[in-house]
């Protein structure tokens, strides 16, 4: 009896199994085709290369779903314990702005096939350039908070002689959490991706149409 209860204090002291993180992205997007004959009847906008998103290095070159508490330290960005990304938040942006944005035009990679049809002397698409400075779920009290996106959007003309700036542009959009936790930072960075990819495609559209 003796021996049984050592095994047991033994058992509960084993630590418990690790809590393994959620793991976040978009959602799966689009979930119906868009018919032929609704596509034949868009207007049609210019080609559009797209080059990898640029960031600032560090925090956001992993996983880590991030937090500010500015009512604290505003300049402190922290990580969710349990919480990640299915891939860095840069790619996880490109890929909804290929998708968001290649339903009215046709988007190429930058490193993909340019450097063949610059070799040809083919027309090339323009170029978009984006740089992600922010994306994190910011808390202005406990119960209060936002998902915040600041991306630099630059459109590049190219050539076989070179490049060309057309325009730049800065976007800042911020969107409510619904929940004050991961959860809800992840809806609120993904209705501000949205909306940041929205008002980049209109800004391209203006911008093209010069």
């Amino acid at each position: 009896m003796l021996f049984g209860g050592f095994l047991l204090s033994g058992c509960s002291a084993l630590p418990d199994k690790p809590v393994r993180a959620s793991l976040y992205d978009f959602g799966p997007g689009n979930l119906t085709a868009v018919p032929t004959a609704q596509q034949a009847s868009l207007p049609a906008l210019p080609a559009l290369a797209i080059d990898d998103i640029s960031t600032s290095g560090g925090a956001l070159d992993n996983q880590a779903v991030l937090y500010r508490l500015t009512y604290q330290n505003e300049q402190e960005l922290r990580p969710y314990t349990f919480a990640r990304w299915s891939m860095p938040p840069a790619q996880l942006v490109r890929q909804r702005l290929r998708e968001q944005l290649g339903q009215q035009r046709n988007i190429f990679d930058a490193r993909g096939g340019l450097a063949l049809n610059r070799s040809q002397n083919a027309v090339l698409p323009m170029l978009l350039r984006l740089d992600l400075d922010e994306f994190s779920h910011v808390f202005t009290a406990p119960d209060a908070s936002v998902g915040l996106i600041r991306l630099r959007a630059t459109l590049i003309e190219q050539a076989t002689s070179g490049e060309k700036l057309i325009a730049q542009r800065s976007v800042v959009v911020q969107r409510p959490a619904p929940s004050a936790d991961a959860p809800g930072g992840v809806r609120a960075l993904t209705a501000a991706t949205d909306a940041a990819i929205e008002e980049i495609d209109v800004w391209l559209q203006q911008t093209q149409r010069r």
